[in-house]
């Protein structure tokens, strides 16, 4: 085993060009209860680039990176569960812009031999959080309506899935005629193109006979929150889990009292921070791919040194589906 390796670090905030490539890090040895892996796939999430910018502080400088899927290389102390050589995968490791990283071993889930590990890398962090949306923030159950925004990215590809295993009525917003069409094809009952109808509330109050939809699944942020609210039905709620169009502005409580709303901000990190819940969530996502239920699509990969082009393209609006980082160097 190499006593060093190559990994992205972030010195300052700034641009994607703050992903910088050092290729003399030493390996992160596990602590108790941790393994260390060798990083086979990494999955690219939003929450990397509101570090790289600051708007998520971090202490400098550091490797970004939580999600993967690899194989167990070293198991440290009180490790029972697993073994080297185990397949994984993991949303909760430290440092996965890397050929190496480490996480709670509590926190990794074993691999059946039918799931591929870029696969395995692509789902837990967007699986689990489509899962604690709807069967936590929110119970969304069948006959119900939930308007998903960002309908053909990432995680609102899968979360209409799950919705839609659910038996909800699905209303997804899109930025364009070919991301309806990947909506649609996720399952989507009704979609809306926001650049040509920018009312969109107007819109989903004809779609729901003037009353509104039961939930609104808000990760864009400041340009859709105000009409995401005015989406609502009487006592709706918005789960605001993301803010890839800016930070929403505070609010004047009283302004719930218009349909006597409710509004969450959730975490995924808050949502398995249960043995029991991870093993919960990570179990159903992973049955869902192995049946078939809920579909990966792998939009593009890039090797470590071109992560900022990863981020660029998670951030483009042309993005419909999962970036992952290879962890070999051009």
């Amino acid at each position: 085993m190499p006593s060093v390796m190559h990994a992205i670090k972030i010195h300052q905030v700034g641009g994607p060009e703050a992903l910088t490539l050092d290729t003399n890090v030493p390996l992160p040895q596990p602590g108790p209860g941790e393994v260390q892996f060798q990083v086979a796939a990494t999955g690219v999430n939003f929450i990397e680039t509101y570090q790289r910018t600051g708007a998520y502080k971090a202490t400098m400088p550091f490797i970004p990176g939580s999600e993967a899927a690899g194989t167990v290389a070293v198991v440290g102390d009180g490790v029972t569960t697993l073994k080297v050589g185990d397949r994984i995968a993991t949303a909760s490791a430290t440092g996965t812009y890397a050929q190496y990283a480490t996480a709670p071993a509590n926190r990794i889930i074993k691999l059946p031999e039918s799931i591929d590990l870029e696969t395995a890398s692509s789902v837990l962090f967007q699986g689990m959080t489509a899962h604690y949306l709807t069967h936590s923030s929110y119970v969304l159950k069948k006959g119900q309506t939930a308007l998903i925004h960002a309908a053909a990215g990432g995680t609102g590809r899968v979360l209409v899935q799950v919705a839609k295993l659910l038996g909800a009525t699905v209303i997804g917003t899109v930025s364009s005629d070919a991301k309806a069409q990947i909506a649609k094809e996720a399952g989507a009952d009704y979609t809306i193109n926001y650049t040509t109808t920018p009312d969109f509330d107007v819109e989903v109050k004809k779609l729901t006979g003037g009353q509104g939809v039961h939930v609104v699944y808000d990760s864009v942020g400041k340009p859709t929150f105000d009409k995401s609210l005015k989406s609502l039905r009487i006592c709706g709620h918005v789960i605001l889990f993301g803010q890839a169009g800016g930070a929403v502005p505070p609010i004047d409580p009283h302004t719930l009292m218009a349909g006597s709303f409710s509004i969450t901000r959730p975490m995924l990190a808050h949502h398995i921070i249960e043995d029991e819940d991870f093993k919960w969530r990570s179990t159903d996502v992973l049955n869902w791919i192995q049946q078939g239920k809920v579909k990966i699509h792998i939009a593009a990969k890039f090797s470590l040194s071109k992560a900022g082009d990863a981020h660029n393209a998670i951030q483009s609006r042309d993005n419909a589906g999962k970036i992952l980082l290879l962890p070999q160097v051009d």
